[in-house]
C-alpha cells in the first residue's frame, strides 16, 4: 500500500556531500512527521533528523550543522543533505515516516529498505 524508495546514497570522500532522497508512493493521506536513520555496523539504529508537519526538526548533535532535512510536500518527497562527510557517518541510512492512508483511522510508522553511506578515502 505505501513504499518508501531512498535514493543518493554512495561513495564518498571524506568531507565531500551527498544528498538523499525518499519518495513515499501509495494511498497516502497525510504525512505527520518524516525523517532519517541510520545504522552503522555492530551500532544500534539512531535517529539522524526528523521533520514534523509543523516544521520543527530535530537533529542527532554528531550531525548539527552539517546535515540538513527538507522536503517537497507536493511530492511526497524528502531530503538529508549531508557535507563534510566523516568516515563516521558510514551507515546504512532509512527514510521513515509517520503517516495515515486514505480511508484509515490512524497514523502509522514506515521505513525504506535503506541506502547504504560510505565515507572512505
Amino acid at each position: 500500500q505505501v513504499q518508501l524508495v531512498e535514493s543518493g546514497g554512495g561513495l564518498v570522500q571524506p568531507g565531500g556531500s551527498l544528498r538523499l532522497s525518499c519518495a513515499a508512493s501509495g494511498s497516502i493521506f497525510s504525512i505527520s512527521t518524516m525523517g532519517w536513520y541510520r545504522q552503522a555496523p555492530e551500532k544500534q539504529r539512531e535517529l539522524v533528523a526528523h521533520l514534523t508537519r509543523g516544521d520543527t526538526t530535530k537533529y542527532a548533535d554528531s550531525v548539527k550543522g552539517r546535515f540538513t532535512i527538507s522536503r517537497d510536500n507536493a511530492k511526497n518527497t524528502w531530503y538529508l543533505q549531508m557535507n563534510s562527510l566523516t568516515p563516521e557517518d558510514t551507515a546504512v541510512y532509512y527514510c521513515t515516516a509517520n503517516l495515515i492512508l486514505i480511508k484509515s483511522s490512524r497514523y502509522e510508522d514506515y521505513w525504506g529498505q535503506g541506502t547504504q553511506v560510505t565515507v572512505s578515502s
